[in-house]
């Protein structure tokens, strides 16, 4: 391990909805499993927060059939909330996860407004230090729209569990498949949430040639990876500037295809409070570590006392 992380040379230190994390490379939901997969790969204690696998109010056992698949740069993803439930997480994993160090997000997922509610007041009387509220998750009861595609049930959604959610801080990760998702953060921001994450996978799919049949069985999946990260780092840019002519100071984590010290640096520069790192750390486990050094490297040769300053907005 090099030196460089420990050293103190500039301040990594950034502060998201009043949390702070040592520095703001956070280990993305779904790739990270919760933690201890990762453990005796990297130092964890490094990171500066680590997202949980989506949590539901009661366990999943997933989707059947093929679930990962690769393409050209990037990689669709068909899980399907595969977890052992809220309650478990906070009995079982949490505890773990809080001595690790980093802050520790619980990513909320569901599948009606009444099951995101339970399942954000459990998380709001744990040891979590942050809520980040998923709203790509289909919603049953009006015909698997996500919920955050439309800015009405967005807002609804988050509202609902902003009342429950009332001693954690309240991160809404946005799905980039919504017409318009400056709108759609408007309204998840004026609906209560404290901060926001984006983006979550695009929706895509994959054909089977040899089979004649798509890949998936539910034939719809999530693309990640490298090949989203000029999407995702313009739609962070975007909302950035929508935030700022709304006069709303709303810090943002960047993501979507996050692999190295550069696509980090850019994402910072478009004006992310801090980032996650997702797909990569399947094809290299040191991926979050590498970016850490390497920031630590670049704010001491180009003379950066905080992070904030790396911004070009």
């Amino acid at each position: 391990m090099s030196e460089n992380v420990n050293q103190n040379i500039s301040d990594m230190s950034v502060n998201v909805a009043g949390v702070k994390f040592k520095n703001p490379v956070i280990a993305a939901s779904g790739t990270f499993g919760n933690g201890t997969e990762y453990s005796g790969i990297i130092d964890i204690s490094l990171l500066g927060g680590i997202c949980s696998k989506g949590l539901t109010l009661t366990p999943r056992p997933g989707n059947k059939g093929i679930r990962v698949w690769e393409t050209p740069s990037g990689l669709i993803n068909s899980i399907g909330l595969e977890n052992k439930g809220i309650i478990y997480f906070v009995e079982n994993e949490l505890p773990f996860l809080k001595q690790l160090g980093p802050v520790i997000i619980a990513n909320l997922s569901g599948g009606e407004s009444a099951e995101y509610v339970k399942g954000a007041a459990i998380l709001d009387q744990s040891a979590v230090d942050m809520v980040e509220l998923n709203i790509s998750c289909p919603n049953v009861k009006e015909g698997g729209m996500a919920f955050g595609l439309d800015p009405g049930t967005a807002a609804a959604i988050v509202s609902a569990v902003r009342r429950v959610c009332k001693s954690k801080p309240l991160m809404v990760k946005l799905s980039p498949n919504a017409p318009n998702i400056s709108t759609v953060a408007l309204s998840c921001v004026n609906a209560g949430a404290d901060a926001l994450s984006l983006v979550n996978t695009f929706r895509a799919m994959a054909i089977d040639t040899v089979n004649k049949k798509p890949v998936f069985d539910n034939v719809i999946a999530g693309l990640s990876g490298p090949c989203i990260k000029p999407i995702a780092l313009r739609m962070v840019w975007e909302l950035i500037d929508t935030l700022e002519d709304a006069k709303l100071k709303v810090p943002i984590v960047g993501l979507g295809g996050i692999s190295c010290l550069n696509d980090a640096l850019e994402f910072l520069m478009a004006g992310s409070r801090a980032i996650q790192v997702g797909s990569s750390t399947f094809a290299n486990p040191h991926t979050m570590i590498e970016i850490i050094e390497g920031l630590q490297k670049y704010m001491t040769d180009n003379k950066i006392a905080k992070v904030s300053d790396i911004s070009i907005k």
